[in-house]
Parts: C-alpha cells; structure tokens; sequence
C-alpha cells in the first residue's frame, strides 16, 4: 500500500496585493504624489509633505497651519488567469473599488521647529476570486493598514531641513478559502478533501521615520527619507479551519481521514517593509522636474508561518494550513520623473511615470499575490481659489506586465496572469489657517 500526504500550498498569503504598488505598499497619499507618480519627496511643498518628506516642513508658511485633505477613488481590474493544463482551472478575479481618504497637517514656525501629522492607509489590497479552482487558494483576501505619523522637524540656516517621527499602524486582516485539494494517493486512486478556512485579525504595531533635505541653491535641492519596516503582528481569536472525511471506495479503508473542525486563535507576522527613497529637484523658469529612486526592503517577507495554541487535528488540516511557506521575496527598485509647472498664479499643472518592480519570484507566484513589473502614467492639477484654498484633481494609470508560470507545483500554478492594472482618481485641497 502507497500512502502520500500531499504538500498542499493552502496557507499562502494571509493577504494579497494592492495592484498598484510593489506588493502591497501603497506608494501614493495625496493628491501632488498621485499626478506625479510618487516623485514628490525633494519638492513636496504643501501640508502633505510631513507625510513625504517632513524635512520640508520648515519651508512652509511660517505663520501659518498647512493642511491637504484628498481622497482617492481606487479601481483594481479584474485579473485574468489562463492555465496551460486545463481550461477548467481558469479564472479571473474580481475587480474591485475602494474609496480611500488621506490627511495631513503642518504646524506654525516655533523657532525653526515644525510639528506635522499625517493620518494614511501606506498598505493594503484586495484579492477575490470566484471560480472553483483560483478560489480554493483565494476567495478573500483583504487587508486595511491606517497609519498615524506624528512629525517633528528642524531647519539650519534655511538650507538644511532634519525630521524623525513615529509610525503608529493599525492592521485589519480577512482570509477566506476553500476548495477540492487532493490529499492522497493509493492504490492508484487519488483521494481528495474539501477544506475551508476563515479568519479575521488586527493589530497596532510602531516603527519610526527619518527625512533630511538639503538645498544646494534656490534651484537645487536633494532629499533623502527612510521609512522603517513594521512587522504587522495579527491575531484571529476565531480561526475556523474544517476538512471533510477522505474516504477510499472500498470495505475496509472507507474512512482513512476523518472530516474535521478545528477553531481557535490563529497568529501571523507579516511586515510593512522599510523603504528607502532618494529625490533631486531642479526649477527652472515656472517648472520643476524631480528624480526619485526608492528601494522597498521586501527581503524581510522571507517567509510566512501561522501560529496556533494548539496541534491541529488531523494531517490534512496541518498540510492545508499550517506548515510554514517560503516567500523568499526580493528588495525591489523603482523609478519615478515628475514634473510640476506652474501655469500662472492660479493654475499649477502636474505629470509623471514611472516604473516599479514587483518583489516575488516565479517559484512562489501564487493566486493571493500574482504581482509583476508595472509602469505608471499620471497627470493632475492645482487651481488656487484664494491665498488660503488650492484645490486639486489627479489621475494615475498603473499598467501591469503580463506574468507567466511554469509548473509552481506548490501554488497548484501553471499558466499566465494577464490583464492585471489599477486606476486611481484623487480630489482634494490644501488649505492655510
């Protein structure tokens, strides 16, 4: 007699990815950062750059709070999977829209002192699937990261800006699965369970920030900010997992796995990574271009291990759910150009692009996460309404690359993701008091 346990890649990743972003980081707050595609850390230049880059805060007004409200309308297309097997295994995913709301606030001058704050959601995502094989790894996966980021800064002789602040993040995590896996074979039968997973979590976990901007003259200034990684430490207090009987058509092995339940709490640690980010601006005329390279240290995502009290019941719950997953995901480069121009007093008109690599490789590619390489094209504008109202309209296309893979026997994966790509539409205005 021939018995295997199959290893079944069921865990996978206790959320997916926001499509626009490198993994699940959402690079884009406000306003300014969505019409230039993220390149605004150098020239961030209203209340949303104690979010960007607090160091220039000491350049606002001095006498005045500075505040950017926006919120952004976020539209995830529907990703197609075709598999190279069997047209049965096809699928695409849901496509999805979220209404996301940003909020960032610059204190008065206190003898070159500034205080800022800045209320953001910096990761999240959505991933749904519908049809009976892409849903046994993903029917929901979905996660909310808030983010309160109290900012102090300090300017030097109006050259040199210094910032540190706190990152206090607020996570929410649901996981739905459930499907046909096999489990087993024998005597040239191969035996299958249906199995299920449900889970919800959260946390409140800190890091910190560092931002230094330094103006070379009154046309150059170079900027450098760091994000720390924050390991986002969630917990399910009522975890539900369940597998059916295995069962064997014959008199005496009818029942070789018994189905069953098994509830309780459930824990996962998965990071908001660090991310490192180099801007230079340069004005001329009423124009300013901006260059910006950022690293995101997707390397701390090694690997993901579900945490329970105790053993699970039965050898199929245990493949199923608890063995650890290697994520292996690589640190990922991207680069953006923005350009801001200021059409008179009244009108500023904004444009960027960009291109971000995504972080996973093909051997842990997976329905909860199939990411690739992606180019943005974005446009906006500022129109003041008086010295203390500007009010702003961007707009950020995010076109991602087609991804195929061969035979990923631990995702069940053996075909190509396509047609992947997120639209943003953000409104907001900056105010002065």
């Amino acid at each position: 007699m021939k018995r295997k346990i199959a290893a079944l890649g069921m865990a996978g990743l206790f959320f997916s990815a926001s499509a626009w972003g490198s993994g699940y980081r959402i690079p884009e707050q406000s306003v300014n950062s969505t019409a230039l595609s993220g390149a605004y850390v150098a020239n961030a230049s209203s209340g949303d750059a104690s979010y960007f880059n607090p160091a220039n805060m000491g350049w606002l007004d001095q006498d005045r709070w500075s505040a950017d409200l926006s919120l952004t309308y976020i539209n995830l297309a529907s990703i197609d999977y075709s598999d190279s097997r069997t047209d049965a295994y096809n699928g695409g995913s849901r496509s999805e829209n979220f209404i996301a709301p940003q909020f960032h606030l610059v204190s008065p001058d206190f003898n070159h002192f500034r205080l800022g704050l800045s209320l953001v959601e910096p990761a999240g995502l959505a991933k749904r699937w519908e049809q009976p094989y892409p849903r046994t790894f993903a029917e929901d996966f979905t996660l909310k990261v808030v983010e309160l980021n109290p900012v102090l800064s300090y300017t030097m002789a109006d050259k040199y800006g210094v910032a540190v602040g706190i990152r206090l993040l607020r996570g929410e995590g649901k996981v739905v699965s459930r499907g046909t896996v096999p489990v087993m074979e024998l005597y040239g039968e191969t035996l299958s369970s249906s199995i299920s997973r449900s889970m919800e979590g959260d946390t409140l976990d800190y890091g910190y920030n560092l931002a230094i901007t330094a103006k070379a003259s009154d046309k150059l200034t170079f900027a450098v900010t760091y994000r720390s990684n924050v390991n986002l430490g969630l917990e399910s207090n009522a975890a539900t997992l369940t597998n059916s009987d295995v069962d064997f058509p014959g008199p005496f092995l009818s029942n070789i796995v018994p189905a069953a339940t098994w509830t309780g709490r459930a824990d996962v640690t998965v990071p908001v990574p660090a991310v490192l980010t180099a801007g230079a601006s340069y004005t001329f005329g009423q124009t300013t271009v901006e260059l910006v390279w950022d690293r995101t240290f997707w390397s701390e995502y090694d690997n993901l291990d579900f945490d329970y009290p105790t053993s699970l019941p039965n050898p199929v719950l245990i493949g199923a759910f608890d063995a650890p997953k290697d994520k292996g995901w690589a640190n990922t480069d991207a680069f953006r150009i923005g350009i801001t121009h200021r059409l008179h007093n009244d009108v500023t008109l904004m444009a960027g692009c960009g291109f971000d690599e995504n972080p996973v490789p093909e051997h842990n590619l997976n329905f909860e996460l199939p990411d690739s390489n992606a180019l943005l094209f974005s446009l906006g504008a500022r129109f003041r309404i008086n010295e203390r109202l500007e009010l702003g309209v961007a707009y950020l296309y995010d076109h991602k690359d087609a991804r195929t893979v061969t035979l990923n026997q631990a995702a069940g994966i053996d075909g190509t993701f396509d047609n992947a790509a997120a639209q943003l539409l953000s409104l907001g205005a900056a105010i002065t008091f």
